[in-house]
Order: structure tokens, then C-alpha cells, then sequence
């Protein structure tokens, strides 16, 4: 039976590499995104424009989707802004799309017999991040990869990976002295490529052991060796 993965803006950076995977590997492939209109894939995907900061509406929007076997939560959102201003209205977006959305989607999928399930954390949520806000949301989904993985006893394998910087819109978000500092910290020199850290999502997603279960993958050219 083909393999139904739900992707969580699965339209770009990230997101996009992986559903390229997915596809290529035979998967039938659900994204959610907001926006669509540019998506490269929409022809051979099942495209889901949603806006999952609407926590309220994930319930009747999951159940229009069918049995799905491995959800990855993979949208996220980062405004790089200074800790005394920041606009109580993206607080408030961030921690549901960040947060709240995935642990909800986990909930959801899980009750229609998901088996595994993937989330997009990062290294800020392993550091003190300048963004504080944002290393928040991306700590808790860490705790809840760890939390999840209990509470489904084996029955759902729950991963995460903690990439640092990667090359894509995000980036951009980034000022160009913390981007030049970073770089001085990795033995690559370099940024992450998308590619790097969807094909280890898709290994988490399909052929990891499953003894490897509440684990968060650091991705992250030695920045942060633990």
C-alpha cells in the first residue's frame, strides 16, 4: 500500500527538498502551507492551502485528509527581533505555528494511526538564541518530540532534528553579523543546504530503527557538540 506523508509547508526551502524525496520515493505526499500559488509540486501533491496558526481548525482540516502514516512538522516561523520589542501579535503567531500547530497535528495524527512522525526543531532551541522567542517555541518542540515518544509507548516512533542556519528564505531573516559569527563556529565554513537536512528527515521518516525513538538529531557542522 502506497505511503500517505503529511508535510508541513513542504512548498519551499526544507520543506520543498523533502517532498522532492517523498515523491521520488513513491510516497503520496499532503502539504500544508498557506500560500501555494508558487509551489513547484502542486500538480503531483495533495495541496492543502491552511493557515496553521488557526489552532481551532487543524481538527476539521486533518480529518479531510485520510489515513496518513508519517506526519513531519516542518513549518515553522523566526523574526529575529530584540527581546524588549517585540509586537505582542507575533508572540502570539509564532508560538502557534512553532508550537502549538505541531503538538496539536501530533495529537491528531496520531488518533488516525500515524506510525511516524518528524519535527523541524533547531539548534536555537538548544542555545541561548538572540531570537528568544523563537529558541522558545523550538525548545518546546524538542520537549515534546521527548514527551510524545512516552506517551505513545512505541506505538508512534516521534523524532526531531535541531539544524542549524540553513540556506533558505529564513536565512534572510538573520542580520549579517550574527550569519558572518556563526559561520566561524562550524568546521564547514558554510550554511546547511536544505537537502542535508531533508534527507534526514526522510531517513527518520522511513528507514530509521526504531529503537531510535524520542531522539532529537543535531545538524550542525560541529557548532554545538554535546
Amino acid at each position: 500500500m502506497q505511503q500517505h506523508i503529511l508535510i508541513t509547508g513542504g512548498n519551499k526551502g526544507i520543506g520543498l527538498a523533502l517532498t522532492k524525496l517523498c515523491l521520488d520515493a513513491g510516497f503520496k505526499v499532503s502539504v500544508i502551507a498557506r500560500d501555494l500559488e508558487e509551489f513547484i509540486y502542486a500538480d503531483a501533491v495533495n495541496c492543502v492551502a491552511y493557515d496553521l496558526s488557526d489552532i481551532a481548525g487543524i481538527k476539521a482540516m486533518v480529518s479531510t485528509l485520510g489515513r496518513v502514516d508519517v506526519l513531519v512538522n516542518n513549518a515553522g516561523v523566526m523574526y529575529s527581533l530584540p527581546y524588549d520589542n517585540y509586537p505582542q501579535e507575533k508572540v502570539e503567531r509564532m508560538l502557534k505555528l512553532n508550537l502549538e500547530a505541531p503538538v496539536k497535528l501530533m495529537e491528531l495524527c496520531a488518533q488516525a494511526g500515524v506510525k511516524r512522525i518528524v519535527n523541524n526543531a533547531s539548534i536555537a532551541g538548544q542555545i541561548g538564541h538572540p531570537d528568544v522567542w523563537y529558541g522558545i517555541t523550538k525548545a518546546g518542540l524538542i520537549n515534546a518530540t521527548k514527551s510524545f515518544a512516552k506517551i505513545f509507548a512505541g506505538e508512534v516512533v516521534v523524532n526531531a532534528v535541531a539544524p542549524s542556519p540553513v540556506e533558505t528564505d529564513m536565512l534572510e531573516t538573520i542580520p549579517l553579523a550574527r550569519r558572518e559569527a556563526f559561520l566561524k563556529t562550524v568546521v564547514s565554513g558554510r550554511f546547511a543546504k536544505p537537502e542535508e537536512i531533508a534527507q534526514t528527515i526522510f531517513w527518520l521518516a522511513t528507514d530509521a530503527p526504531e529503537y531510535i525513538n524520542g531522539t532529537t538529531i543535531d545538524i550542525n557542522s560541529s557548532a554545538l557538540m554535546r
